[in-house]
């Protein structure tokens, strides 16, 4: 059997040639193909990294390994944290002590600022003795309940409605003078002395007591008539009328008198 040699051109850039055989009777062909060259390389299907690089095919990327390095991120920086905090600042005095002097530093001058504060603004006129307050001073009055209807039973001094009427009003009318913050250490006593007609109409005698060595500034400035009146009829304006109920007094109605 007798074989022919034929060259074979390719159509790549390379001019390169493959041998083909050919068998003499014209049976089958045989190729032989040379072995690839350094440009056959750029016909290749190319890949990419994990890291953006381009790997030829053919070429598995090579895993990337930490060796020595087993710390996560997070335990890296804990690390140096640690590590800054460890350093000596001075003499054998390390960093970490110096945050935490600093931090009680700043409790310590907090609390001392609160302490010196209470301290500073605490009232002085709230310090005084009680038992100096001798002079009295007397004011009487009185003023109308309009959402009460008088009965016969409030003529009685001694009779139950009565006298719980006027427990309750004494106990209005000293609420309304003990939480006075300039009258209020000077008040004594609230007295409802009387019930008349007129819806109900209440009779009260207010009793205030003064110290012997300010007597005259007290009379003519806090405990004046004007006064004296006129915080009276602030508390009444104060009041809600749906609150207080039968116990509503109508500020308009309020007269005072000094007794002398």
């Amino acid at each position: 059997m007798d074989f022919e040699l034929q060259t074979i051109l390719t159509n790549g850039n390379d001019g390169t040639a493959r041998e083909r055989v050919t068998a003499g009777n014209g049976d089958g062909e045989a190729y032989r193909v040379p072995e690839n060259t350094e440009t056959d390389g750029l016909l290749s299907v190319q890949t990419t990294g994990c890291n953006g690089e381009t790997i030829p095919s053919g070429h598995a990327a090579e895993p990337q390994w930490n060796h020595g390095n087993t710390q996560t991120p997070s335990e890296s920086c804990m690390c140096r944290i640690k590590r800054k905090l460890n350093e000596v600042a001075f003499w054998k005095v390390r960093l970490w002590m110096i945050i935490i002097f600093i931090f009680l530093l700043i409790i310590a001058a907090i609390i001392i600022s609160l302490v010196m504060c209470s301290v500073i603004h605490g009232d002085a006129d709230e310090d005084f003795d009680a038992s100096l307050f001798k002079v009295p001073r007397y004011f009487n009055g009185s003023f109308q309940l309009p959402n009460m209807v008088f009965t016969e039973e409030l003529f009685t001094p001694f009779s139950k409605g009565s006298q719980q009427l006027t427990a309750d009003l004494q106990e209005k009318l000293a609420g309304f003078y003990r939480s006075s913050p300039a009258l209020g250490r000077y008040f004594s006593e609230a007295e409802i002395y009387g019930f008349r007609s007129g819806s109900v109409i209440a009779d009260y005698q207010l009793t205030f007591l003064m110290p012997e060595e300010q007597q005259d500034q007290l009379r003519n400035f806090t405990l004046s008539r004007e006064m004296v009146y006129n915080v009276f009829r602030q508390f009444l304006y104060d009041q809600q009328p749906d609150d207080s109920g039968q116990m509503y007094i109508d500020p308009v109605s309020l007269k005072m008198f000094l007794r002398h």
